[in-house]
């Protein structure tokens, strides 16, 4: 420069000797050294300026670090995808609730329209700058310096992909000077393809056809036009492409999945075609293919309106994302060297893993491979759609979500059910409620109810044939008791039925004889069973309660739970833990996670198969019939019904060999369901026909399955035994002519029948009001069965045990183990004369009734003319017989101790009548009984026994008649289910002072 300005002065100091130049001398010598002193200040300026902004620009990226290239290509790729759900087989579902939907895809698989549409509308010197555009960024600068009202930006896809991955939308100096600096540093490490292709998989995009945010060009072609990004057309490219610039104000689709109004669509539309235009510009598209472009109606392609997954399936959209997360929590926790055990117990802990695992199932694109079968799942739901005997729906008051205003709400009957592939713990259908807007919790898997008499089978006959304390049809004591304050007690009230065979007790739900045998095992602790086949909720108490025994748990467990346990009983006493997710895969298809069977053996196989035997029966003759007769098709099926106290939940689970069909119904605000019963049926009617319903559906979509082939086989183990009905021992001679010898299933290497029965002595009988009794010595001898058999004190006092009870109902008339010449104890006579009878008579029918209650028998007289002639004496279970025409009669009572009542009131059938002048107390001479007036053993049973469902020739129709099971036939004695009886009340936790509202079946 010093040389240049020498030159300069040389020039200048030849001008000067021009005489023109003189005048300017002093004027242009100013003038030149003011302009050296401003080439002066404009070159310090300049070094200055430049140094103040490469200083400030240095101060703004200080607090950055300088990233590794393995560091900065992480942050780029780390993409956040949606993970999506599969039914069996593979059968896409769709994704997981997110707060954006993405899904990865290659440059390769993008139309090259879309890259030109990009390039040309975002960054059309993409493939020549390294980073950063300068003129773009003093553009900006000055804009955003003189607040000028167009803002055009000057962003390249580098730095947006800098700022969307590794820094934030920040508006500032700093985050841009940040930007500006890692995306020339970017440029380094990574193609231009690759920075295009990160680039097309995160930038936003808008919403899709069900509402949902998006980002990527795959999901944006998808959630627009249906198609994959390979196949998008020109003016569909170009619409996708313009939409980053505001994708809200472009995106087609509400926040709802409701395609914009026209005027709403406009915007995007214009901007499309923008689009198009500057791809022309750039030479992407020539003039024909603008112009075709620009006319064509994209609103043509826009995909209608897509139901989201947790809209089409909700209860099994929200399992799958929670047991994913319960699944990748445990995974996670094992990683970092925890034990996944300890975040069952550590809430802090499970609350940390879940959080973390939540977060990865949402956005790690997984996929998650579910073991629910599509078809039964559809007609499961349908299924329970149609069914119309859930009951009642009540209203009540609640408060409105949003708005916190009190509306009404419905209550209905919800509804839980589950099936359960026995042999590899397949979940492969379930129900999760009637509508999931009224009330999203699942009743199949996540509601603890009490599960009533399901309970019997698992917790009490399972655990007694495991530890050989009975057989099948060992006889149980069903007979009242009280502890305390609790008194326990069958469906109906009145129901007492002595000693009754296992199966028969276990068929019929009897609560007194499951409670009876429960306290003589409970001291084993027969709950530890419960806790191996999977009750996740049980308490200290549940081992000590004697009311665990007929379902009072104190949380009570879910279908799932219930269900899976009865299939334990299906696999030979294995127990297999039930599972909905078979598999996890990772975005690279690598699995993360595949399900693994381990079978827990829980009871031996001969239990298993002899309490399925058992529960054969309940189905077929016990408080299941409707359900088995609701059946389109036969296979072998084992079942128990189950029913909480005031009928709050009626359960029924049942297995063949194939699978397990669990259902429950109830209100979640618990409340009964025994109301409505003429309109509805009976609670437990609804329960047998929705059970049968379910599995018809479950027939029709896999007959192979659901029809099981094969039946259960018996262990070589599991014989067939002979023993005396009423003690369960060998039987004895005394046994054999008395009639009790009954025979049944045994596991032979716990328990078989070999000590002989001591139960029964000879003994002479008399029956009062269906019960024997041993004969008085002063019995008249026409009303005693002679040759008969009394039961021992000691066996009566070994089986009533600790709990006790009336002696007298071991044996009641309606017992299936009772016979006419055994007794169980003395009467206790009161020693007054029996109350006087009161007589009629209809056409030759004579017909009596007696107000006492110690009567074995009645003497009929003629009295006619005054005679006094014994006509017939009969046992006091006959109370009418057929008499002669024209002749007067009376009926005089005869009690245990032989006290006779006064005559009865005189009746005629048209003879004279006259007062006969017996002693009070007189005894008669005895008269053989006619034919047929035996007592009820020979009658037709019109009057006799406790049962009200009198159909057959017995005289009790809880067992001799149709009427055995009132749950299907109308009021019948027998069952947890019958008639129209009161419920029983014995569902109360064991102890002195049991609390209220707990089941009873």
């Amino acid at each position: 420069m010093k040389d240049w300005i020498e030159k300069i002065n040389a020039k200048i100091d030849e001008l000067l000797e021009q005489k023109w130049m003189k005048t300017l001398r002093i004027s242009g010598s100013v003038t030149w050294n003011l302009f050296l002193l401003f080439l002066v200040f404009a070159l310090v300026g300049t070094v200055f300026v430049g140094s103040v902004g490469a200083g400030y620009f240095a101060s703004l990226v200080k607090e950055e670090p300088l990233r590794s290239k393995e560091e900065l290509r992480e942050y780029i790729f780390n993409y956040e995808e949606t993970s999506e759900i599969y039914f069996a087989n593979d059968i896409y579902i769709g994704k997981l609730r997110t707060d954006l939907d993405r899904r990865e895809t290659s440059l390769s698989a993008v139309a090259p329209d879309v890259i030109n549409a990009v390039l040309a509308t975002e960054d059309e010197y993409f493939r020549e700058h390294n980073g950063i555009v300068p003129k773009a960024v003093v553009r900006g600068l000055l804009q955003d310096v003189t607040n000028s009202a167009t803002q055009t930006g000057g962003s390249t896809l580098t730095q947006q992909l800098i700022k969307n991955q590794v820094l934030t939308n920040e508006v500032s100096y700093e985050r841009k000077a940040k930007e500006i600096l890692l995306a020339m540093r970017l440029e380094h490490f990574m193609t231009k393809e690759e920075i295009l292709e990160a680039y097309l998989n995160i930038i936003p995009y808008g919403r899709n056809a069900s509402g949902r945010n998006i980002a990527g060009i795959e999901t944006a072609a998808n959630g627009i036009f249906g198609v994959n990004a390979k196949e998008l057309t020109l003016p569909q490219a170009a619409y996708i492409a313009g939409i980053p610039q505001a994708p809200y104000a472009y995106t087609p689709f509400t926040n709802t999945g409701v395609l914009k109004s026209k005027e709403a669509l406009k915007p995007g539309i214009d901007r499309m075609k923008t689009v198009l235009y500057r791809m022309k510009e750039a030479g992407y598209i020539d003039d024909a293919q603008y112009k075709e472009a620009l006319s064509y109606d994209i609103t043509a392609d826009f995909r209608s309106p897509e139901v989201a997954p947790e809209d089409r399936y909700p209860w099994l959209t929200y399992e799958l994302e929670n047991r994913a997360k319960e699944i990748i929590a445990e995974k996670l926790a094992k990683e970092d060297g925890v034990d996944p055990e300890r975040l069952k117990s550590e809430k802090k802990l499970n609350e940390k893993y879940t959080i973390l695992a939540d977060r990865d199932v949402r956005s790690k694109g997984y996929r998650i491979y579910s073991t629910i079968n599509k078809d039964m799942y559809d007609a499961m739901q349908q299924a329970a759609d149609n069914f119309k005997y859930y009951g009642h729906t009540y209203t009540g008051k609640g408060k409105d979500p949003v708005t916190g205003e009190e509306i009404d709400i419905q209550m209905p009957v919800q509804v839980g059910s589950i099936l359960i592939e026995n042999n590899t713990g397949r979940i492969l259908s379930f129900l999760g409620g009637r509508d999931f807007k009224t009330t999203e919790l699942n009743h199949a898997t996540q509601a603890f109810r009490p599960n009533g008499s399901t309970m019997k089978p698992l917790l009490v006959y399972a655990p007694a044939v495991e530890y050989g304390v009975i057989g099948a049809g060992s006889p149980l004591v069903d007979v009242k008791f009280s502890i305390g304050s609790w008194s326990p007690n069958n469906y109906i009230t009145s129901d007492e039925r002595g000693l009754i065979p296992a199966r028969e007790a276990l068929a019929d739900s009897q609560n007194l004889s499951a409670l009876r045998l429960y306290n003589d095992i409970i001291n084993k602790r027969p709950a530890e069973y419960l806790a191996k086949m999977g009750f996740s909720k049980l308490q200290p108490e549940d081992y000590t309660n004697l009311s665990t025994g007929i379902g009072a748990l104190e949380v009570g467990t879910t279908v799932e739970e219930n269900t899976n346990a009865f299939a334990t009983f299906a696999n030979g006493g294995q127990f297999i833990d039930s599972y909905m997710i078979e598999k996890i895969e990772d975005l690279d298809g690598n699995i993360i996670y595949q399900h693994e069977i381990e079978p827990v053996q829980v009871f031996s196989p001969e239990t298993s198969y002899i309490v399925t035997d058992m529960m054969r029966d309940v189905l077929t003759k016990g408080t299941g019939t409707t359900a088995r007769n609701t059946l389109k098709f036969s296979s072998d099926f084992a079942a128990k019904t189950g029913t909480s106290q005031e009928y709050k939940d009626v359960w029924l689970v049942g297995y063949n060999p194939n699978v397990s069909l669990g259902v429950w119904m109830g209100y979640d605000k618990q409340r009964s369901l025994y109301a409505f019963n003429n309109t509805y049926l009976q609670p437990s009617v609804r329960v047998n026909k929705l059970w049968g319903t379910l599995m018809n559906a479950m027939y029709d979509v896999d007959p192979k399955l659901i029809d099981a082939p094969t039946n259960f086989k018996a262990p070589k183990n599991v014989v067939t035994a002979s023993f005396c009905g009423i003690s369960g021992l060998a039987p004895s001679a005394a046994c054999s002519s008395a009639g009790l010898v009954r025979s049944d299933l045994f596991n032979a290497k716990v328990f078989l029948p070999s000590q002989p029965d001591d139960s029964l002595a000879s003994s002479s009988v008399v029956t009062i009001k269906g019960k024997t009794y041993n004969a008085h010595p002063n019995t008249p001898s026409e009303f005693v069965k002679t040759g008969g058999a009394g039961i021992n004190q000691a066996f009566i006092t070994r089986m009533l045990g600790r709990l006790g009870g009336n002696p007298g109902s071991l044996l009641p008339k309606n017992s299936s183990l009772s016979n006419s010449s055994v007794s169980a104890v003395d009467f206790p006579a009161d020693g007054s004369p029996p109350a006087t009878v009161t007589a009629s008579i209809n056409g030759n029918t004579l017909s009596w009734s007696s107000s006492s209650n110690d009567v074995v028998g009645y003497r009929i007289y003629n009295v006619t003319n005054g005679g006094n002639t014994l006509v017939n004496s009969v046992l006091e279970a006959t109370q009418s017989m057929s008499v002669a025409s024209g002749q007067a009669y009376v009926v005089v009572a005869v009690d245990i101790t032989g006290l006779t009542s006064g005559k009865s009131n005189v009746v005629s059938t048209g003879g004279s009548e006259s007062e006969p002048e017996p002693e009070e107390n007189e005894v008669q001479p005895p008269t053989p009984p006619t034919n047929g007036n035996e007592g009820s053993d020979n009658e037709n049973g019109s009057n006799n026994g406790n049962g009200s469902g009198n159909n057959g020739n017995g005289s009790n129709g809880s067992n001799n008649g149709n009427g055995s099971n009132g749950e299907n036939n109308g009021n019948g004695s027998s069952g947890e289910n019958n008639g129209n009886g009161n419920g029983s009340s014995g569902g109360n936790n064991g102890g002195t002072t049991p609390p209220p509202e707990k089941p009873s079946q």
